[in-house]
């Protein structure tokens, strides 16, 4: 028998910090241009954008599999149902589901 698939966000906090301070660390020393993080910055908000879309297909599929707002609402960081609520109400206007979602992003990706 196998194991259950068990998915894991493909970045971590600990990985960034990581880059982070070795990033940092080389613009102390003078070896990074202004430009180079500019376009670092660019990078760093393409993908903010694509986990905030990440973490919503996530919130829909949770519910889709019959996780409850109150199950939710700690990923969060707050006790109570509200704000993974809001976030529901939000994306429905856009996709009832999270293959709608998915569809929706990988539109979006193609410059649909």
């Amino acid at each position: 028998m196998s194991e259950p698939f068990r998915p894991h966000a493909p970045v971590t906090a600990a990985d960034v910090l990581a880059w982070l301070e070795e990033t940092a660390a080389a613009v102390q020393t003078g070896q990074v241009a202004a430009d180079d993080l500019i376009a670092v910055l660019g990078e760093l908000r393409r993908a903010s954008a694509a986990c905030a879309d990440a973490s919503d297909w996530a919130l829909l599929a949770a519910r889709e599999e019959g996780a409850s707002l109150r199950q939710i609402a700690p990923v969060f960081g707050k006790g109570y149902v509200r704000a993974p609520a809001a976030r529901l109400e939000k994306l429905h206007r856009q996709a009832l589901n999270s293959r709608q979602w998915l569809d929706i992003l990988r539109q979006r990706a193609d410059g649909v």
